[in-house]
């Protein structure tokens, strides 16, 4: 089978898969993750290799355009109101499902603290691809706007995802380069974070220059600049050891607090670009779906992902209990924390491809968690959204 035909296929499973969920009122990305097990199914073998070679860059292409989307909505004063609320929410949730989980991969499951820690945190993201979207639909519509709730949950859970990676792959280098040499790697994670930042302010600083220089400048072609730059960003995240991800959630961020107008407009683009990278994430997460792996994983893997989220909401309610938000706005924080996708379908095979002995099961609990929470969270989301939130 050709690349040309497999890709097709991706597209149009996904699309009428979505469409299917959507008019039986499941969410779309069910449908999505069913097309591409159906493809897996109908395929398999003759699958070509060339799209599992291009397959972790798709992901990553993902990632970015739902983080450009996350920084392109995030207003500056709103974060300094909010300021400790939103840091709160970046790293309380996150670290308490994580750490938590850490013990019970190692001492319920008799994994490594390693391979503990590794599985624990592609399990602790919360996923951007699935808040992003509706909290900014929720923030068009008025909703919460007064104590800007969407707003300090788009940022705090695009700075949650990028804390799970980081940490997840401080893991990873405990497991392949060992104790000693990973501990250095602690020190690190200042700069790592510190620098992509930075990097982020210069790569957004030099694209309001450009776009301001550079006349007329279609909106086309300021969002291929824009994900060129970023793509480049990543690049140089690989080679410099840097939050690469949180650079270009960054360069949304200066882009819209320097070039309001302009932010609006590439916005718009990358709402209509992430209509087909949502279908090509999604669907690569069904075909990476084993049967055999979720078996093995069974009830322990729902017992695992349930007490994730249990351990997350706890860390929500910790993060906002001196919050400005009032009870129904804290329970809607909670709702909103709980679904899991897009890290999950990106790190979920990395300790399989590492020949981590638990990689299939660890695996199979990653996509058990976007079964059991995406769905779940984006119908709570969607339902209870304009109920909890005072629309302004």
């Amino acid at each position: 089978m050709s690349f040309s035909l497999i890709f097709a296929l991706i597209l149009l499973s996904g699309w009428a898969g979505g469409r299917l969920a959507k008019a039986a009122g499941i969410p779309s990305v069910i449908g999505m993750i069913a097309g591409g097990f159906i493809i897996s199914l109908c395929c398999g073998k003759s699958i070509p290799d060339t799209l599992w070679g291009v397959e972790p860059f798709l992901k990553s292409l993902a990632l970015i355009i739902i983080l450009l989307r996350a920084g392109l909505g995030i207003n500056r004063k709103i974060l300094l109101k909010s300021g400790r609320t939103t840091i709160l929410m970046s790293v309380v949730p996150c670290l308490a499902e994580g750490l938590g989980l850490l013990f019970v991969f190692h001492f319920w499951l008799g994994y490594s603290y390693a391979v503990a820690g590794m599985a624990a945190f592609i399990l602790s993201a919360v996923s951007p691809a699935v808040i992003v979207p509706s909290m900014l639909d929720l923030h068009e519509r008025g909703y919460g706007v007064k104590k800007q709730v969407p707003s300090v949950i788009l940022a705090g859970a695009s700075v949650d995802n990028v804390l799970s990676i980081t940490i997840f792959t401080l893991f990873m280098k405990f497991y392949t380069i060992g104790g000693q040499a990973a501990i250095l790697e602690l020190e690190f994670i200042p700069y790592t974070i510190g620098m992509g930042i930075a990097l982020g302010v210069i790569f957004g600083m030099g694209l309001v220059w450009l776009f301001r220089r550079i006349k007329p400048f279609r909106a086309t072609e300021k969002v291929m600049t824009l994900l060129g730059i970023c793509l480049v960003l990543v690049a140089l995240g690989d080679v410099l050891h840097i939050a690469a991800l949180l650079g270009a959630m960054t360069v949304g961020f200066v882009l819209f607090e320097k070039e309001n107008h302009i932010a609006g407009e590439i916005a718009g683009k990358l709402s209509k670009i992430w209509v087909w990278a949502e279908i090509v994430l999604f669907v690569l997460i069904g075909m990476a779906l084993n049967p055999k792996f979720i078996v093995s994983a069974g009830w322990k893997g729902i017992v695992i992902v349930l007490a994730g989220l249990v351990l997350r909401s706890l860390g929500v309610i910790i993060a906002t209990a001196s919050s400005r938000f009032n009870r129904r706005e804290k329970l809607f924080c909670v709702i909103a924390y709980l679904p899991k996708a897009t890290v999950q379908a990106a790190l979920g095979a990395v300790p399989l491809s590492l020949g981590v002995p638990e990689g299939g099961v660890i695996l199979a609990t990653a996509i058990i968690s976007i079964l059991l929470t995406a769905p779940l969270g984006l119908f709570l989301i969607t339902r209870y959204g304009s109920v909890l939130l005072k629309k302004q």
